[in-house]
């Protein structure tokens, strides 16, 4: 896996090969990605196309983190119908490689200045959200990044308006609300990969977050961390 904490990544064949969580090979993953691309041919079109699909097919839902590793993968994400900032940036990148668009995962912190009671409990009273995720897309020669985490429901039930994604510009979650109140603060980018960082997402948040939040409201969660040499030796399913 290629970290590059600062500036931009070089490109390279490892933002186009699947991985264990951007596994770009996956058949519902291609499926999904085909199905959305159809016959449109221009990178930057199909980019857009499947940023809208993965930003509004799948539900947002942060209650519905649990820090194991098969609960990461793109395919799940698919197979499942919702996910949160992590996993929708993964079936973005992932949906991109498909479509043979080099794709990075980046990572960073913010605060929501809105964040629902419920939500803010469930983080034991913490403001920062860390480690939000979004998908980095080579376009037209340049990196991109686009967050597809909040569905067009979800933002209009929050008057917010829908991150919007051109293919050119980027696509990042927005400072305002629809009043011009602020809404997303960005305070921190830790760069990006080439896969997604489980282990260092899992110790971060494990150690920041309540163990409700982490484990889909259980009172305690696991210590498995991700192997990737156990991974690749796991049968297909």
């Amino acid at each position: 896996m290629i970290f590059t904490p600062y500036g931009l990544p070089e490109t390279s064949e490892a933002y186009l090969t699947p991985t264990y969580f951007l596994d770009s090979d996956a058949p519902v993953v291609v499926d999904f990605a085909r199905r959305v691309a159809g016959d449109e041919k221009d990178p930057a079109k199909i980019a857009v196309r499947l940023f809208y699909a993965v930003r509004d097919e799948f539900r947002y839902d942060p209650f519905a983190i649990w820090l194991a590793p098969e609960k990461f993968q793109a395919s799940i994400v698919v197979k499942q119908g919702y996910g949160f900032c992590i996993t929708k940036a993964v079936l973005l990148a992932a949906a991109a490689r498909v479509c043979g668009i080099p794709s990075a995962i980046g990572l960073s912190d913010v605060i929501n200045h809105f964040t629902s009671p419920k939500l803010k409990k469930a983080m034991g009273g913490r403001e920062i959200f860390l480690h939000h995720g979004y998908a980095a897309l080579y376009l037209g020669g340049n990196w991109v990044k686009a967050a597809p985490a909040f569905n067009i429901e979800l933002c209009t039930r929050f008057g917010v308006p829908p991150t919007e994604f051109d293919g050119v510009n980027d696509a990042i979650l927005q400072k305002y609300d629809a009043e011009n109140n602020v809404r997303m603060e960005y305070l921190r980018d830790h760069g990006y990969w080439s896969d997604l960082p489980f282990n260092r997402v899992k110790d971060d948040m494990d150690g920041y977050y309540p163990a409700g939040f982490n484990y889909g409201g259980g009172a305690s969660g696991g210590d498995e961390r991700f192997d990737g040499e156990r991974a690749a030796a796991l049968p297909e399913t």
